[in-house]
């Protein structure tokens, strides 16, 4: 069950990111954490096991933005693909806890885009094969392909009723159409 007891000013790390925090996201690496065969890799996640700092977060969104007044408060991020492009909560639903907020991504070439609605949808978009990165891509096709591992992780913390990730992103973009634009907004 994801935690619903955090508040938008909570920075508590939820189970559910936890979890994906043990997740081995690259097939073929050897006992270094080298790849044993580059670009073998299921999905482009590196999880965090949590939140970057405050901090850290207003240095990312100042670089992304350009902007130096661009202070990223409603943004906890949680992981980046293998370029450093950002998995993140969006608090944007004021009194929900972060289990209920919606999960973006702003990449390290321009990237940005909703993933999901909420943090069990994330976790279904996991397991339907692809990372925060895959889904912004806006011509991807976003054919399934199931990871067993990660449908397990999601049905014991996923609140919400199993769907594609790409009904999932569809539903996301719909209830948050100007995302993209209004971070492009705030760009120097």
């Amino acid at each position: 069950m994801l935690d619903d007891t955090a508040h938008a000013t909570d920075r508590s790390f939820p189970a559910a990111l936890a979890a994906v925090a043990q997740v081995d996201f690259y097939y073929g690496h050897d006992t270094t954490g080298e790849a044993a065969d580059e670009g073998d890799y299921r999905i482009d996640f590196e999880p965090y096991t949590e939140f970057i700092s405050r901090e850290a977060t207003v240095e990312s969104f100042r670089s992304w933005t350009g902007g130096k007044d661009i202070d990223g408060d409603t943004y906890l991020i949680f992981g980046q693909d293998g370029t450093g492009g950002q998995a993140m909560i969006w608090r944007t639903r004021p009194g929900r806890p972060l289990a209920d907020q919606p999960v973006v991504f702003l990449g390290s070439e321009g990237e940005c885009g909703m993933v999901a609605g909420n943090l069990s949808d994330f976790l279904w978009v996991l397991a339907d094969g692809f990372g925060p990165l895959e889904v912004t891509w806006e011509d991807e096709e976003l054919t399934s392909a199931p990871d067993e591992a990660l449908t397990r992780l999601a049905e014991r913390h996923a609140t919400t009723p199993r769907r594609t990730a790409r009904q999932i992103v569809l539903e996301a973009r719909a209830e948050f159409p100007t995302f993209a634009e209004d971070i492009w907004a705030m760009c120097r």
